[in-house]
């Protein structure tokens, strides 16, 4: 009688055990399909050419103005001016969000990228109103991009400083 119970407590050890195979496995197969795949040589060919077509809408720009009889410096801020107004345009007719899905990290070119960074929390956070929707979240992004510019432009500064003073 003692056996049968032993028996029965190892019989059931395994049907648990095979349970928890089997719960194992269906998870493992459910993650397999639902995990997204990616191509990763497309992917940096995307980020690539979308990268460098938004840097060549940059030397337009400043060729463009140059023409114009601007210096290169002059040239070079409203190269900035009219980029970032491009993404911020963008961004609010939400065409800057498909690109960026398309193009993954190309889209992040600093000036654009920073840009549209700024100008998405403003415009998904609207219609909390001006002040807890758009002044609140405006930064939740970008926020920490510019402290720790700062934060880590003053540390270098100060070394800087003092390995030319010394």
């Amino acid at each position: 009688m003692e056996d049968n119970k032993k028996t029965e407590v190892k019989i059931e050890e395994v049907l648990e055990e095979q349970n928890q195979q089997l719960k194992q496995d269906k998870y493992n197969q459910y993650v397999k399909e639902v995990t997204p795949t990616h191509n990763w040589l497309l992917n940096q060919a995307r980020a690539f050419w979308t990268g460098g077509l938004i840097c060549v809408l940059g030397q337009f720009f400043i060729n463009l103005f140059q023409s114009f009889g601007m210096d290169k410096d002059t040239a070079g801020l409203y190269n900035i001016i009219c980029l970032v107004f491009l993404s911020v345009l963008l961004t609010g007719l939400q065409i800057y969000q498909r690109v960026a899905k398309y193009a993954g990290a190309g889209t992040i070119v600093p000036i654009t990228g920073f840009a549209n960074s700024v100008a998405a929390p403003a415009i998904e956070f609207k219609k909390e109103g001006q002040v807890f929707g758009i002044g609140c979240k405006i930064f939740t992004i970008a926020g920490p991009v510019i402290l720790y510019g700062i934060v880590s432009s003053w540390i270098l500064g100060v070394i800087y400083y003092l390995v030319t003073a010394l």
